[in-house]
This record gives C-alpha cells, structure tokens and sequence, in this order.
C-alpha cells in the first residue's frame, strides 16, 4: 500500500513537480523535495487531523450507546407508537416489523462497536502505520524525480506491445486521476457537508454521520441513503422543521454537489458505467480497506481495457482472413 499511494501521489502531482523543475533550472532533487512539502501540507495533516477526529468521535459514539445516553432502540420503539401504519404496511409484505428493528439496532451497535475497536487498534498499531507513512514519504520522492525514466523502463521491459502498454498506462493515470480528483473530492465535501447539517439540527454522532456519507458517496448510491431517513423519521415524530431542513439542504446541496463539482474536477478523464463503478468500489473496499475505492476501480477499467484490446486483435485477425480469402 505504501509503493501504491507512492505511485498515486506522484501521478496527481507530476504536472507540480515539472512546473517546480522549470523554476528551478532542472533541478530535479529541490522540486522534488518541494513537491513532498507540498503534498504533506495539503494531503497528509488534513488527513492526520480528519483521523484523529473521527477516532475521537467514534469511541465517544460508542461509549454514548454503551451508556444509554443514546437510545436508539428506544426512538424506533417510539416511531412504532407514533406511526402504527408502518408496521402494518411492512407486516402486509410480509416483513416482521420487531424482526427489522432488532436488526436494524444490532447493526448500529455492531456498526458503533466496530469504528471503535477499530480506532482502538489503529492506535494501537500506530507505530506500524509511521513505519509505512515514511516508506511511502521515501518512495515517493524518488518517483516524483525518476517516474518518468521508470515507466519508459517498464514499456521497454514488459513484452507486450509498446502501443498496449502505453495503453494501459494512459488508462491507469486517467482513472486514478477520475477515482481521486473526481470521487474523493465530491465525497469528501458531500459528507462534509452532510456533517455540518446534522451538526446544525442537533444530530449525536454528527462527525460519524459525516464519515459514513463519505463513504457512501463513492458509491453510485449516494449520501441520500442517510440524511433522507433521517428527515423522513424526523418528521413522522413530529419534529417538521429540522426534518425539512434536512430534506431541502439535502437534495438542494449536497444533491447538486456532485453535478457541479465533478465535470470540473475531472473534466475529459476516464468514465465507466455506473454499474461497473459501484461493483468495483465495494469490491475493492471489501479486499483492500479504503484503499480498495481507488484500486478496484483501477482494476475494473484494466480488465476493460485488455477486453478492448483483445477485441481489436480479433477484428485485425478476421479482417486478415476476409482478405486472404478473397483477393
């Protein structure tokens, strides 16, 4: 992982380190060293600091519900009350109403549990983390100055074609540039966004919330899935002011974050189907952790790529044939 975000960060800051070298009369190891300042002050403190926020926030999330400060069963239970057409209504499709609602609690403690067993052991394995963050910081000034002379080294090297290889290279950098520069960012300010509204409107975990609509909105599926519930139930019990809240700031906001932010960030970058986008995220989210929401889609658009490419082979081959068949 530490080679991969080497090599990413290199690639997203390629164009800052040649403009540094321009400078710099081709001095190769000052913009280098330059560039990384750069990236640890716009990249890794931001990080650093958003981690350590919501490590904070997901043990004292946790420690709210272990108390019974935060009584999320007790609120469903009330919705019941509040609204027994809903059970009704799901009973009538044949969904046990107590049966939902149990799981839906279990799966909000084990969710709350789980955020903060893992804070825990990430602090715990801190030192592990600091090993690889400056392996990476190493890697990564070396290939912001010799990138270029290594991939003309791997097109040499690998015996498949300099035209595919290029191919796929062109096809690695535009996805990792769309996956980052497009997904990442819209993300990041969906969810951000997300938290300050429940923060406004009084919402416990609002920073927990905040990091889940994050990483839902790498997902085709979208933020919605959180604030939207979260007004509808709002609402029901009564509370139609901060529930309308949600509701206009959502689909009016954080809706059109996406349509207004993303053609500008990722302009004329690679795009796949919507379908293929969501298959791939969770795939990598589920075999590689977080990392997973680039490299999965950097695997998919591979694996179309070399569909393409296989494709254009036999075209060139049948058309081969046709010819020699008929003069």
């Amino acid at each position: 992982m530490a080679c991969f975000w080497a090599i990413l960060l290199a690639l997203l800051f390629h164009p800052t380190f040649i403009k540094l070298k321009k400078r710099f009369k081709q001095n190769e190891n000052l913009a280098a060293g330059i560039t990384l300042v750069i990236i640890i002050l716009l990249v890794v403190i931001p990080i650093f600091f958003i981690g350590f926020i919501i490590i904070n926030e997901s043990i004292q999330f946790y420690q709210l519900i272990e108390s019974g400060e935060l009584n999320i069963k007790g609120q469903l239970e009330s919705l019941q009350k509040q609204l027994p057409m809903i059970q009704d209504w799901l009973e009538g499709i044949g969904v046990e109403f107590e049966e939902t609602k149990n799981s839906f609690w279990e799966s909000v403690a084990g969710l709350s549990k789980n955020l903060a067993f893992s804070a825990v052991g990430f602090t715990q394995n801190f030192f592990s983390f600091l090993v690889e963050f400056f392996v990476m910081l190493y890697i990564l000034f070396f290939f912001l100055k010799d990138g270029e002379e290594l991939v003309k080294s791997l097109v040499r090297i690998i015996p498949i074609g300099d035209k595919q290889e290029w191919r796929l290279i062109h096809r690695f950098a535009s996805v990792a540039r769309a996956t980052v520069k497009g997904s990442l960012v819209v993300a990041t300010v969906q969810g951000a966004l997300g938290g300050i509204l429940f923060w406004a409107v009084g919402i416990p975990g609002a920073i927990i919330w905040a990091f889940i609509m994050t990483i839902l909105s790498l997902l085709p599926v979208g933020s919605g899935l959180i604030w939207g519930p979260a007004a509808i139930i709002l609402i029901i019990q009564g509370d139609f002011v901060r529930g309308i809240v949600i509701l206009l700031v959502g689909s009016l906001v954080i809706g059109l974050v996406d349509n207004l932010l993303r053609p500008a960030l990722v302009g004329r970058d690679a795009k796949m189907p919507d379908y293929l986008i969501l298959l791939s995220t969770l795939g990598g989210l589920t075999w590689f952790g977080l990392s997973g929401f680039v490299i999965g889609p950097i695997i998919a658009a591979f694996f179309i790529s070399c569909w393409q490419m296989l494709n254009d082979v036999y075209i060139l081959e049948r058309r081969n044939k046709l010819k020699n068949k008929w003069p």
